[in-house]
């Protein structure tokens, strides 16, 4: 259906299999009262690392959203253009280091990807990535992808069966079909494998949806940096960003690996979609929502420190 908005079924399902038979997960070691909150999905968070800090600002919110369980962190090789031939180890270590500072009772592990465009050669992260699907748990798996698809395609080429028991979130690709997009064109090869792959669910949400996602380069620099010490971390990978000549740096930065959030930790009920033969496309997502949620968890985070 297009332009769905309201409860629909998929969001009534995965509500009721977070209290059939598990006690939920609560928040702790606060000075305030605070609600009992039920896990609703496990999550791999999949991305270029070490190229635009929005991914970052995206694993945080991941991390401090107790609604979803985020079991493995795995980064993905950056496009040449930017100068980084160990751009997945360079986005391990700095996703490692940010997990650390969130500090979280059971921190997730992270693994590294190929440097290199999707190939034959497996990696830790395409490893990972076929061992947490093949795992069972009552809990849905989302593998949510906000860069190259590059890790996503080794692990099902490896394992074809996982594709029956994960949903691929995807930040990526466009409605327009000439538009160049990033997350697709620095792999284009592995994108194609990707989305070839019977049985495997895609809710994607391209180009046109997430550049809405915007934030003000000032609101960035006042939220983030008045967000307490991981809020600070994140303001300073970006005003440490390496930006190359071409890149000419206006008022706006898109914060657009945020929107899967919706998805495995909040709800998509006041954003819309339209279906497709192997899942969804998202063509609006609530802003308010998702940024409001984001910032008041980086606040609750410093204050119960």
């Amino acid at each position: 259906m297009t332009g769905v908005t309201g409860t629909h079924a998929g969001a009534i399902e995965r509500k009721r299999s977070c209290w059939d038979g598990a006690v939920p997960d609560t928040v702790t070691g606060v000075t305030t009262p605070s609600l009992r909150l039920a896990v609703q999905s496990r999550v791999i968070v999949d991305n270029d690392w070490s190229g635009d800090p929005d991914g970052l600002v995206a694993l945080a919110h991941h991390l401090l959203s107790p609604t979803n369980r985020v079991v493995a962190v795995t980064s993905s090789m950056i496009n040449p253009v930017f100068g980084q031939p160990e751009g997945a180890a360079n986005g391990a270590a700095l996703a490692r280091e940010l997990v650390d500072l969130i500090a979280l009772p059971e921190s997730p592990p992270v693994h590294a990807g190929s440097n290199g465009p999707f190939g034959d050669s497996g990696s830790a992260a395409a490893d990972a990535i076929v061992a947490e699907a093949r795992r069972d748990d009552d809990l849905p798996l989302f593998l949510v992808c906000a860069g190259p698809l590059t890790n996503v395609a080794q692990a099902l080429q490896q394992a074809p069966d996982i594709a029956a028991r994960l949903t691929l979130v995807w930040i990526g690709g466009a409605l327009d079909a000439a538009a160049d997009e990033y997350n697709r064109d620095t792999d284009l090869a592995a994108a194609e494998f990707v989305l070839a792959t019977p049985g495997l669910a895609v809710w994607q949400f391209p180009l046109e949806t997430y550049r809405s996602c915007a934030y003000s380069v000032a609101e960035l620099e006042a939220d983030l940096a008045g967000s307490g010490r991981v809020g600070e971390w994140l303001w300073t990978r970006f005003t440490e960003l390496p930006l190359p000549d071409f890149v000419r740096l206006g008022g706006v930065w898109p914060l657009g690996d945020s929107p899967p959030l919706l998805v495995t930790a909040l709800d998509d009920e006041s954003s819309t979609w339209r279906t497709t033969p192997n899942g969804r496309i998202y063509t609006a997502v609530d802003v308010r929502l998702l940024f409001a949620d984001m910032l008041a968890k980086l606040r609750l985070h410093e204050r119960r420190r």
